[in-house]
């Protein structure tokens, strides 16, 4: 979440941000500035008469060793009253704190200068296009149908077991999965990530500490006897590792990758553009995640999105890069890249990766901070990215790679799965 400091000193320069981001609610920046006076003013009232109740005290004790038995009882009259306005200090001033808090949790990050203006995907800045998008045979199939005449997902199936949006891998279609999974863990390693195996179900501290909670509340999986929730991505739990710890700046930056299933409700998500693969409920995904001083965390950023190239490029994918327009960005990021890959049978870009600098937004709800070695502790700044989700990337690889035999499996992934080709 924003700081009531920065939003005090950056008042006009957080409004034009979340005008940008197209938040709709700027008025609630007056009452942060408004609640933070009040809690102040409380906070002082507070320990003034702390104060004051210390020097009664000592008032008192003296009295009782002079004996002087008349002073003692306005004393204590004057004593008992502070501890009652005390009382109702403490609890106005809690109030307070929460209302602040609640207040501070509904406002979005502000975008990062270089995010452009805009509303809507239509407004997303195209940076960089890549590869050639393939030519197909005639005939050529889309996924669904692929993965259907080579009986590699069931998609009907796993309507049965579970319900829309929770396929079944079989044969080869399961192990290109697995493979993929290994192909992206193994380039995370390489480039330095060290992988985690984490919970895939979170407590709402979690939740909040990442931002998924309250403003995607809807669309996370809960399970109601346990007060847990399922997880949309790795980046929870894995940035959720460094919730209230204070890292050495020597030690940075912070480099984790891990592989989650991940649940997404995605209500109201109905029409072709969501068929097959294109949107799942269940779906596997390799994150990674980095945290780091804050000036680096650009650079960072645009090293993370190097990083997902290279693996669109190994897998031969035509891809193409944008740079979200403030409209278009999640809740908490304060600058985003998404990378989408053609997909030759379909005819259109589909989204396989976001790479997302929060600055400080995530670490001051996780009260992450960096020691310095001046001994000075300050907010990190937080970056992830999906390196990369299984589904979309699976879509693209069999529409892009088929041919009149059959599927060709990109070279780099024949080790993983031992088959070079899906055929009849």
């Amino acid at each position: 979440m924003l700081q009531v400091n920065y939003i005090r000193t950056h008042k006009e320069e957080v409004l034009k941000g979340l005008a940008k981001k197209n938040f709709k609610n700027l008025e609630s920046i007056n009452e942060v500035i408004r609640l933070d006076d009040e809690r102040k003013a409380l906070k002082l009232q507070f320990d003034t008469l702390s104060g004051e109740t210390k020097t009664l005290a000592e008032k008192i004790g003296k009295a009782l060793k002079s004996g002087i038995g008349p002073e003692i009882e306005p004393l204590k009259a004057r004593s008992q009253e502070i501890k009652d306005e005390l009382k109702r200090t403490n609890e106005d001033l809690a109030k307070t704190e929460e209302s602040l808090e609640k207040l501070l949790w509904e406002i979005p990050n502000v975008p990062y200068h270089k995010v452009p203006e805009g509303t809507k995907p239509e407004d997303n800045l195209v940076v960089l296009e890549y590869g050639e998008k393939p030519v197909l045979p005639i005939g050529a199939l889309p996924h669904w149908d692929l993965a259907k005449k080579y009986d590699l997902i069931d998609f009907e199936l796993g309507n049965k077991i579970t319900g829309a949006g929770f396929p079944v891998y079989k044969g080869k279609g399961a192990r290109l999965q697995r493979a993929l999974i290994q192909f992206f863990l193994d380039e995370a390693g390489k480039a330095g990530y060290t992988e985690i195996q984490p919970p895939i179900l979170v407590n709402a501290a979690s939740g909040f500490g990442t931002g998924q909670l309250p403003d995607k509340e809807g669309q996370m999986y809960y399970v109601v006897a346990d007060d847990l929730y399922l997880i949309p991505t790795a980046e929870v739990p894995i940035t959720n590792l460094y919730r209230d710890t204070i890292q050495d700046e020597k030690e940075l930056p912070i480099k984790n990758t891990g592989y989650t299933p991940c649940f997404r409700r995605e209500a109201g998500s109905y029409g072709a553009h969501v068929r097959g693969l294109n949107r799942l409920h269940q779906f596997d995904k390799v994150e990674i995640v980095q945290i780091c001083h804050p000036d680096h965390s650009y650079s960072i950023l645009e090293e993370m999105v190097l990083h997902v190239r290279a693996l669109l490029e190994k897998l031969q994918l035509p891809y193409r890069i944008l740079n979200l327009c403030g409209g278009d960005m999640s809740f908490t990021s304060a600058m985003t890249y998404d990378l989408e890959v053609f997909s030759a049978a379909q005819e259109r870009w589909l989204e396989v990766s976001s790479v997302s600098n929060f600055e400080t937004y995530q670490a001051n709800r996780l009260k992450l901070r960096i020691k310095s070695k001046e001994g000075k502790n300050q907010l990190a700044h937080t970056l992830n990215g999906s390196a990369l989700p299984l589904p979309r990337i699976v879509a693209a690889l069999l529409e892009n790679n088929q041919d009149e035999k059959g599927i060709k499996i990109p070279e780099v992934l024949v080790p993983y799965t031992q088959f070079d080709r899906i055929d009849l």
